[in-house]
This record gives C-alpha cells, sequence and structure tokens, in this order.
C-alpha cells in the first residue's frame, strides 16, 4: 500500500474529476493521503474532504508566498483547526524566494510564527522551499522545530543538506522530479538517505513524473516515484511503498 504525504485534491484542477482521480489512486494501491491546505480556501476545502473520506487526512498551514496576508486570527484559526482529528500536520509551511509577493522579512516571521504554534499542539510540519535553503534551515535551527519534526516537502536540495535536515528530526519526501531523466540531485538522496528517513509524494496537480511530466498530476502517479526510488536503491517497490508508508504512519500518528 503507498501513501501519498502531499496532495492538493483541494485545487480547482480536480473539480470536475475528483472521484474519479480518487479511484484511480485506490485502483493502484494508494491507501492514504494528506490534502495540504495552504490559505483559507484550500484549508476549508481540505477539511471538508478529510471529513467525507476516512483515507483522507489534512495537513493546514500558511504558505510562504501568501505568508504577507496572513493575520493574527488566521493564527488562531489553525491552531483550533490544529485540534481536529483528521489533522495529522501543520503546513505547508516555508520560504519561497522565487516569487517576490510577500517580502523575504514577513515570510520569516510567519514561518516561525508557525513552528512556535506546531510545538504548542505537537503536530510535526511540512516544509516548503524555494531558493531559500540557507535561510530555512537557520530557522529551523533557530526555533528548535527538531522538537516537532517534519517532512522536507518535495525535496530537490542536495544530499548535505538532506542529512542536516534527517538530524534534525524531518523526513525528506521525494515526488516526481526524481523521475526526471535531467534531476540529478533528487536521484543522489533517494540513494544516499536511508530508507527509514525516506516519504513519496505527488504534490499533485503539479509535477507529474515521467512518462506524464508536464501533465496534470495526480495520486495515483505516486507509484512511479516509490518504482523510481526502488530501482536507484536496488531494492524491491514492495520494501520501497511497506516502509515509507509505515514512516509516514508514524510521522502523522496515524494507526
Amino acid at each position: 500500500m503507498l501513501f501519498d504525504t502531499h496532495v492538493h485534491l483541494n485545487a480547482e484542477q480536480f473539480n470536475d474529476d475528483l472521484q474519479e482521480v480518487i479511484d484511480r489512486a485506490q485502483a493502484e494501491g494508494v491507501s492514504r493521503m494528506v490534502v495540504v491546505g495552504f490559505d483559507r480556501p484550500t484549508i476549508k476545502r481540505a477539511i471538508e474532504l478529510c471529513e467525507t473520506y476516512d483515507f483522507l487526512y489534512a495537513s493546514v498551514g500558511w504558505h510562504p508566498v501568501d505568508a504577507i496576508d496572513m493575520t493574527p486570527e488566521d493564527l488562531d484559526w489553525l491552531r483550533e483547526l490544529s485540534a481536529h482529528p483528521k489533522v495529522v500536520a501543520l503546513g505547508e509551511m516555508g520560504l519561497d524566494y522565487y516569487w517576490d509577493k510577500s517580502p523575504k522579512d514577513v515570510q520569516k516571521e510567519v514561518l516561525r510564527k508557525q513552528i512556535q504554534l506546531a510545538k504548542e499542539v505537537k503536530l510535526p510540519i511540512i516544509i516548503h522551499n524555494r531558493d531559500a535553503t540557507a535561510d530555512i534551515v537557520e530557522i529551523l535551527k533557530e526555533e528548535g522545530a527538531a522538537e516537532v519534526g517534519g517532512i522536507m516537502h518535495c525535496y530537490s536540495g542536495s544530499v548535505e543538506i538532506a542529512k542536516e535536515c534527517v538530524e534534525m528530526n524531518f523526513y525528506i519526501s521525494l515526488g516526481g522530479p526524481v523521475t526526471f531523466k535531467n534531476a540529478k540531485k533528487p536521484k543522489e538522496v533517494a540513494e544516499a538517505i536511508p530508507l527509514d528517513r525516506l516519504l513519496i509524494e505527488t504534490d499533485c496537480p503539479y509535477l507529474a513524473p515521467h512518462p506524464n511530466r508536464g501533465k496534470r498530476n495526480e495520486p495515483a502517479y505516486v507509484k512511479l516515484v516509490a518504482e523510481q526510488i526502488a530501482a536507484l536503491k536496488g531494492i524491491t517497490y514492495e520494501e520501497v511503498a511497506e516502509a515509507t508508508t509505515l514512516n509516514a504512519k508514524k510521522l502523522f500518528d496515524i494507526n
């Protein structure tokens, strides 16, 4: 069975055929998924979905691109939602220096507040990182994020930084890019990081794995990610599926 730790089934791209997408995922052995909310509308939809389907869970947080829009009331709302029985993590949160909608200092402040909240409510965090690795690692260390741990989502950095994150109680999650022919770093990470610290994800509808690159991604394709990791590690697909599912259940405290 497979556990897709990062899906956006709450995205408008799935409005017309959500049930068919879910059916295809289950047919490929995807038994659990975490629907990630990152602003007001997507958080509300994530909660709706996890209340509708027993195999869906939710993560709620504020995306760094939208950090400038976050209010103190929003943080209180996240605190309230963290008590929901199907909310298993906070995020995605982090830093994104590629888009410039939110100033860097605002992004950093919002990230720190969410890490502090996660420690308060004792939930792991899901980290989004784009062009901001050094600052993210620094903030995770300064805020003591190892206390709750979490996921380096759709990891694309170096083996060295991945190992540093593992030492801080984080799992390294690999998605579609590990299947791209020119994606050297994710392949190196898949080989180097122990299986007991790896997770798999699609980040659907984005970043579809080969041979579906460029198309809408969906949870069924997480099988392609697991198969690629198995090939890189020289182990069976079943071993990857079992280990990454156990890792996710342990992190999210799912029996």
